[in-house]
């Protein structure tokens, strides 16, 4: 640690409107428990029920986990400056966030692909599916996924902590972000800035554009199936994920795609409520809510503990 990088920030959040700080206090309060049991009952009932065994089910509980981490990462320490009048983060404790929280964001934008690849392959090559998608290519799959997360993580998160500071402190957001850091840092950082460019178009444009193509591609096998039943089934599965991808990569694309020196006041603020809380918490009632097989693998779930006490 150099003389340029202080001990504590000081995250000023809502500080300039601080009736906001007691609504999003409750709010964080709801949603943080919310994630956590949703997320936890579709792990659950996709290692319990033998119907769930299956490379769509082994990628959504990845997806779970991914999100519980994710929230985890930054919620907690949202909570805690909200709810009392210090508002820091050790430089330590901001280092380690900023880690942790692109671990999880990097895996998810990469997650989020390999999931709509499996659904391509699902509808549209249903003969060599299970032969393409058998446990070992799918552990494959998630491994690289996350080995390629972190890599991303960790080379953008180190190259932004090596930016000099120059004894500021303060930081105008709820956590510890890389744009928000670039931002804040004096001297040189256009490089930074061009790197942190080039790796989120191969982190969220790639993979965007493959979830697109991927979802064109079904789009026009669901048309070619005769059976009204077989239509609602592919659509229901296929809508549930879509809905996903554009909750995570809407605000991350507004967010990371852009020069952090172009980055308006309030924006990183609202952006990483939005991918970091709202959307861990809503994609378990998404997946259940619009899936007959997770909501009856839910209840006999549900009617298994109630039937043991």
């Amino acid at each position: 640690m150099n003389n340029s990088h202080p001990k504590e920030f000081v995250l000023l959040g809502f500080a300039d409107r601080p009736w906001l700080e007691l609504p999003l206090f409750a709010i964080l309060l709801i949603t943080y428990p919310m994630a956590m049991v949703g997320n936890t009952a579709i792990i659950l009932v996709s290692r319990l029920d033998a119907r769930l065994h299956n490379p769509m089910y082994f990628f959504l509980t990845n997806l779970s986990f991914l999100d519980m981490c994710y929230t985890t990462s930054i919620v907690p320490q949202m909570l805690f400056n909200l709810g009392s009048t210090k508002k820091t983060i050790s430089y330590v404790g901001c280092a380690a966030q900023l880690y942790f929280f692109h671990i999880m964001g990097g895996t998810e934008c990469l997650l989020l692909a390999i999931m709509s690849f499996d659904r391509y392959l699902a509808i549209c090559k249903p003969l060599h599916y299970t032969l393409i998608m058998n446990p070992r290519i799918c552990i494959l799959l998630a491994s690289t996924v996350w080995l390629t997360g972190i890599t991303y993580a960790v080379s953008e998160a180190t190259a932004t902590l090596q930016l000099p500071l120059c004894g500021l402190n303060k930081l105008d957001h709820l956590l510890c972000e890389i744009p928000v850091l670039i931002k804040a840092a004096c001297g040189e950082k256009a490089a930074n800035e061009l790197t942190l460019s080039v790796v989120c178009i191969f982190m969220l444009a790639v993979p965007l554009g493959l979830i697109l193509a991927s979802y064109a591609c079904i789009g026009h096998a669901v048309f070619k199936i005769k059976s009204s039943e077989g239509r609602k089934k592919a659509f229901g599965t296929c809508s549930s994920h879509l809905i996903v991808v554009f909750l995570f990569y809407g605000p991350a694309i507004s967010m990371y795609l852009q020069p952090p020196s172009s980055i308006s006041r309030d924006q990183p603020k609202f952006m990483a409520l939005f991918y970091g809380v709202v959307t861990p918490a809503l994609n378990p009632f998404i997946y259940t809510l619009r899936n007959k097989d997770v909501k009856g693998a839910l209840g006999n779930l549900v009617r298994g503990i109630f039937a043991s006490k």
